[in-house]
C-alpha cells in the first residue's frame, strides 16, 4: 500500500428531489481512499453508502462536489475515470442463458477489448469458477453467482473494484471464500472499497473505514484508530483462590469486578497501560488460571458514534 490517493472526494454532496420535497443523502462528504488499501464503507440502512457507491458508477448524479480518480477528474474525464473501476453491485443481475464464459465475453466487447488481449479464463480460474465455465449461469449457486458478478467487473483489469454488500445472502463457507479472494486480488495491487452490513467482517478485511449516517461522514480514519474511540476494554482473570490484594491494582484508575471464581477489570487504554496493569495484576494475585482480554469491538464503536 503506497501513499497514492486511489479516490480523493471532496464536498460530495447528492440531494434527491420529489416534487417540492427534497432529501439530503450525502452531505459534503470528504475523503481518500489510499491506493493499495481494502477501505470499508460503513452505516445503517439509508445512510448515504448505496448513494455514494451509485455516484461512482455514473448511476446517479452529484448534486456538488469533486470526485478525482486515481488523479482523473471524474467530471471532465469520464470515461477514462470509469474505465479504472470495476463495480460489483449487491444484486445478482446474471443472464441465466448464458455461461460465464460466454457472460464475460460480452462483457470485454462491451469494453472494447480485443480478443487476443481477453483473460476470460485467468479471471474464471483465479474465482475458482473454471469448473463451471461452460454451465449455465442459472445451474449457479448463490455464492459462485457472487463470483462471477466480481469476475465480470474485472474483465477491462481496472485498478479500483468497488463491491457493494459482496457477501449478502451467503452462507459462511462461501464468505470465507469470497475473503480468500478479496485478499488475493488486494496482492495483486488492486484497491477494494466494500459496503458491508457485517461489521466483523469489515474489521477484519479492512486497513480503513469510514462511517456514514444520514448522509454525513462521522469517523475515516484505519480500523484500529476508529476502535480506539470507545477507549474501553475489559480484561477477565480466573484464579483458583481469592488471596489477593487488589490495592495496587485499583490504583491504576481502573474498574474492578470480583466474582466467585473471575475478576473483571474494565480501563481505558488512553490512560492505562496493558503491560503495567498485566505486572500488578500478577503481583497481586496468587493462582491465577487464565487470563482474557476482550478488545473493542467495531461494532460498539459503530453504535456509539451513529447513535449519539
Amino acid at each position: 500500500m503506497t501513499n497514492e490517493i486511489a479516490i480523493a472526494v471532496d464536498n460530495l454532496s447528492k440531494v434527491y428531489k420529489s416534487g417540492t420535497d427534497e432529501k439530503l443523502a450525502l452531505d459534503n462528504v470528504s475523503l481518500n481512499i489510499r491506493k493499495g488499501s481494502i477501505f470499508g464503507l460503513i452505516g445503517p440502512n439509508g445512510a448515504g453508502k448505496s448513494t455514494f457507491i451509485n455516484i461512482l458508477a455514473d448511476l446517479v448524479k452529484k448534486t456538488s462536489g469533486k470526485i478525482e480518480v486515481l488523479n482523473i477528474n471524474y467530471e471532465k474525464n469520464l470515461i477514462g475515470a470509469k474505465k479504472l473501476l470495476g463495480i460489483v453491485p449487491q444484486e445478482l443481475n446474471i443472464d441465466p442463458f448464458f455461461t460465464p464464459y460466454e457472460l464475460l465475453e460480452i462483457q470485454a466487447g462491451l469494453y472494447g477489448i480485443r480478443k487476443k488481449d481477453r483473460r476470460t479464463k485467468e479471471i474464471l480460474q483465479m474465482l475458482a469458477l473454471e469448473d463451471k465455465a461452460e454451465a449455465y449461469a442459472r445451474t449457479l449457486s448463490g455464492g459462485m453467482r457472487r463470483r462471477l458478478l466480481i469476475a465480470k467487473a474485472m474483465v477491462h483489469d481496472p485498478e479500483i473494484l468497488i463491491l457493494d454488500e459482496p457477501t449478502a445472502g451467503v452462507d459462511v463457507e462461501l464468505r470465507s471464500n469470497l475473503w480468500e479472494n478479496i485478499y488475493k486480488l488486494n496482492k495483486k495491487g488492486k484497491t477494494i472499497i466494500i459496503t458491508t452490513h457485517y461489521l466483523h467482517e469489515a474489521e477484519e478485511l479492512c486497513s480503513n473505514i469510514a462511517i456514514i449516517n444520514e448522509g454525513k461522514l462521522i469517523a475515516n480514519d484505519t480500523t484500529d484508530n476508529i476502535k480506539s474511540l470507545l477507549d474501553k476494554e475489559t480484561v477477565f482473570i480466573e484464579y483458583n483462590n481469592n488471596k489477593f490484594n487488589l490495592t495496587e491494582l485499583k490504583k491504576l484508575n481502573v474498574d474492578v469486578k470480583i466474582y466467585d471464581n473471575q475478576i473483571q477489570i474494565d480501563y481505558k487504554p488512553s490512560e492505562v497501560d496493558l503491560n503495567t496493569m498485566i505486572s500488578t495484576i500478577n503481583s497481586t494475585v496468587s493462582k491465577i488460571k487464565k487470563i482474557r482480554i476482550v478488545e473493542t469491538k467495531l461494532e460498539d464503536v459503530f453504535l456509539k458514534l451513529t447513535k449519539s
